[in-house]
């Protein structure tokens, strides 16, 4: 490492983590072996821009990154294919482009850091640290051998890094949020709307809708026919044996009953016990003021606030008078719910609420037996299914149908036409319902156990295709989707009705009972309300009314008054600042974004599509 001569400060920025990456990712990924012999010729890079190459390795180990993080995103891993599919193969060209270009204007005009910048990020990197904690030459050495990698390369690198950082930070740097748009921003994000609404169901109507007549039931299952449709279906067999199934079968043991009684005993024999609360505080005086003011008339949770606790906090739970130790005798003489102190604790005096009393709980292994004997029948039937997995494969494997199973074993054969809204029986467990969806026709079955213990095999015998439900069938869902059809349209002129009355000058208070919503945000979620009325009151004038409808909800919305954010206080100058920093932000990186693209188009990008292709295909 030359002698350090020069020091160029600088903020730190992302130039040294790019270094400290490509170091840390060769380390872990063992990436330092990805070489260029496969591409002959002597070609090194997919490309450059002006004169700087990007090169094959960098291209690697970037579109490496970003598949294995694909696959910690979805949670198992992605293919080349797949993640291409994603764009991640443009994205990375396009993250090694702006690189190269930032290196290339860096070269042309003459920025770079000092030997004795060098020095310092080198030193205290800590994956450089010997055993004594500290930058140690051998490790130095030692680690870019093992990466393939000299010190002159590696320093050649980092340097490289730190003078694109410099340019990066330049660019990014001094930009101001233009005091206009963080005010329009903060203005709309700021303002409070309060509103009346007056929601209108089916018994504000003075009459309900008539029956529909056949010609009205067909013409709206005929006009909605996707909402009587069966989605498509897989048509499953399945050979199933679940605890349940067998449990009466299996043999009890006595004895084990009676030990699990007694191993359980805390269960079934308990002392009276209370619900309790513990209110501690510093020292004698201070609880006994506490207790002064509670009996004056203070509430116990003013104490508790008091403090600087939650009632979540002091709980204790229930306890029996010897857990509750010294304050056990007191606590336990009160009869009714109530306070009690100070007593003392293990974390000193303290204030006890009684909030209630649990009876003693004396169950005997008579008692017990039925619900001890299901358990222990179930934990066999688990214990003997896990030992008939082996056989079932077996027979499986040697030919066996479901419905030899069925026949030949305990498992019970059935059939479901499974689909995502399925969920009785078996497609109630989630293992059933993923081995149904995977399933293809042609697969032998297996043997796959659930979490209870229970264990099924699957055929995929058809997929069945949407297909309508008879009217017959679906006559009363007719009915009910005619009846709020004709109810909602009903109501939504009641509901014009009642707006333009409004307009007129009439009270919608006048019209039924209405819902005063104060200090609404864009922001703000309100229940059992479309999400589109939110959107439309910020865009109505003070007194202007309308008609919400949306399904089978129908109101009517009239604005109140339009509520400005407050201009001065700390809350205000605290959103104000964080638009502020947000806008800049935003424009800062759109700056920096037309820096790269001006850098690339005036210096030239060329990328070779072989070597890149050949590039992926080494991933397969």
């Amino acid at each position: 490492m030359a002698n350090p001569t020069q020091d160029t400060p600088r903020k730190k920025g992302k130039g040294t983590s790019v270094v400290v990456w490509i170091l840390m990712g060769m380390l872990v990924l063992g990436l330092g072996g990805f070489g260029v012999t496969n591409f002959g010729g002597g070609v090194t890079a997919i490309g450059k821009v002006g004169d700087r190459d990007i090169s094959i390795g960098d291209y690697e180990r970037a579109l490496q990154q970003e598949v294995n993080a694909l696959s910690a995103q979805f949670g198992t891993p992605i293919t080349l294919q797949q993640a291409l599919s994603f764009g991640v193969d443009q994205q990375v060209r396009q993250q090694l482009v702006n690189t190269a270009a930032l290196d290339n204007e860096t070269a042309r005009i003459g920025l770079s850091v000092g030997d004795e910048r060098i020095a310092q990020e080198i030193t205290n990197a800590s994956v450089f640290r010997g055993p004594a904690g500290t930058f140690d030459r051998d490790t130095y050495r030692f680690t870019l051998q093992n990466n393939g990698l000299t010190e002159a390369q590696y320093e050649t690198k980092m340097r490289e890094d730190l003078a694109r950082a410099l340019l990066q930070g330049a660019v990014l740097g001094g930009f101001a949020a233009p005091a206009v748009l963080t005010d329009t921003l903060y203005a709309q994000i700021s303002e409070r709307r309060e509103v009346r609404l007056l929601r209108l169901t089916a018994a504000d109507l003075e009459t309900p809708p008539a029956a529909p007549t056949d010609t009205e039931i067909k013409a709206h299952y005929d006009a909605n026919i996707d909402a009587f449709t069966k989605p498509e279906a897989r048509r499953i067999t399945f050979a199933a044996l679940l605890p349940e199934d067998i449990a009466d079968q299996m043999p009890l043991d006595e004895a084990m009953l009676q030990k699990l009684y007694d191993d359980r005993i805390a269960e079934f024999v308990q002392p009276e016990r209370r619900l309790v609360e513990r209110l501690v505080f510093p020292n004698q005086e201070a609880a006994e003021a506490a207790k002064a003011a509670f009996d004056a008339g203070t509430p116990f949770e003013a104490l508790v606030e008091a403090r600087g606790v939650t009632l979540s906090d002091i709980d204790l739970g229930d306890k029996s008078e010897e857990e509750l130790g010294t304050a056990g005798p007191a606590i336990f003489a009160l009869e009714a719910p109530g306070v009690v102190g100070p007593l003392n604790s293990d974390l000193g005096p303290a204030l006890f609420r009684m909030n209630a009393t649990l009876a003693a709980q004396n169950i005997t292994f008579e008692e017990a037996r039925p619900d001890l004997a299901a358990e222990l029948a179930a934990d066999s039937a688990r214990r003997a299914i896990d030992d008939l997995v082996e056989d079932i494969d077996d027979r499986l494997a040697s030919g066996a149908t479901l419905e030899d199973l069925a026949a030949e074993t305990d498992l019970t054969l059935g059939q479901i036409d499974f689909n995502d809204q399925s969920s009785e029986a078996m497609a109630a467990y989630p293992t059933f319902r993923q081995a149904a969806t995977e399933a293809a026709e042609g697969d032998f079955p297996e043997a796959i156990q659930l979490d209870d213990g229970g264990v099924f095999a699957l055929r995929l015998d058809a997929i069945i295709p949407p297909t309508p439900i008879p009217l017959e069938e679906a006559r009363e869902a007719v009915i009910e989707s005619w009846t709020a059809q004709a109810t909602a349209q009903e109501l939504t002129a009641m509901a014009n009705d009642i707006k333009s009355k409004v307009d007129a000058g009439d009270a919608l208070g006048g019209f039924g009972i209405t819902e005063v919503i104060p200090n609404l945000t864009r922001s703000t979620t309100l229940d059992d309300v479309p999400a589109a009325l939110l959107s439309t009151v910020f865009t109505m004038a003070e007194g202007e009314s309308i008609v919400v409808e949306d399904g089978s909800f129908v109101g009517v919305v009239q604005l109140d008054s339009i509520i400005p954010g407050p201009t001065t206080g700390p809350d205000a100058e605290a959103l104000k600042s964080a638009i502020a920093a947000q806008a800049e932000q935003a424009v800062a990186q759109d700056a920096f974004t037309l820096f790269t693209n001006s850098l690339t188009r005036d210096a030239g990008i060329t990328l070779d599509n072989a070597v890149i292709n050949a590039v992926h295909a080494r991933f397969q």
